[in-house]
């Protein structure tokens, strides 16, 4: 009897432990996508932010006049260092995301994201992650826009 008691505790104490781990991962990556892509791309246009949260070897791809479109990573920072030089930052509406999917194994993440500019959704992204000896880095997007 004592022994069973022993086990249940030792079995609820680990999933204890695996659950605030979880938590802890799933906080780590939300924290990695809204300083690197919300703030990074978005709301701020910081470079920095960009470097420190995507992966070197990141590309976006989506579907445009029916034909796959890749951008990398160095072209999309091209693209915010240039409109940030331009005046384009802050935006006049912020965009936000919500998260209706994070589904993390390991060392692997795919993370569903709903974006908003103001109150209209714009696209919907499904970003890649993996998780390096200095953290979680965003390896791929892709993304469909809304009408």
């Amino acid at each position: 009897m004592i022994k069973k008691l022993v086990l249940v505790l030792l079995v609820a104490f680990a999933c204890t432990l695996w659950a605030a781990d979880s938590n802890d991962e799933k906080a780590a990556v939300i924290k990695v996508i809204e300083d690197a892509y919300l703030n990074g791309v978005n709301n701020i246009g910081d470079p920095e932010a960009m470097k420190k949260g995507f992966h070197e070897d990141f590309s976006l791809k989506g579907i445009r006049g029916g034909k796959l479109a890749v951008l990398t990573i160095s072209e999309w920072i091209e693209i915010v260092t240039k409109n940030k030089a331009e005046g384009k930052y802050p935006p006049k509406l912020k965009t936000r995301f919500e998260y209706p999917m994070i589904d993390i194994t390991g060392n692997t993440a795919v993370v569903k994201i709903n974006n908003f500019r103001g109150d209209k959704q714009i696209f919907t992204d499904y970003l890649l992650l993996l998780k390096f000896p200095d953290g979680w880095k965003i390896t791929d997007k892709i993304y469909i826009r809304h009408p």
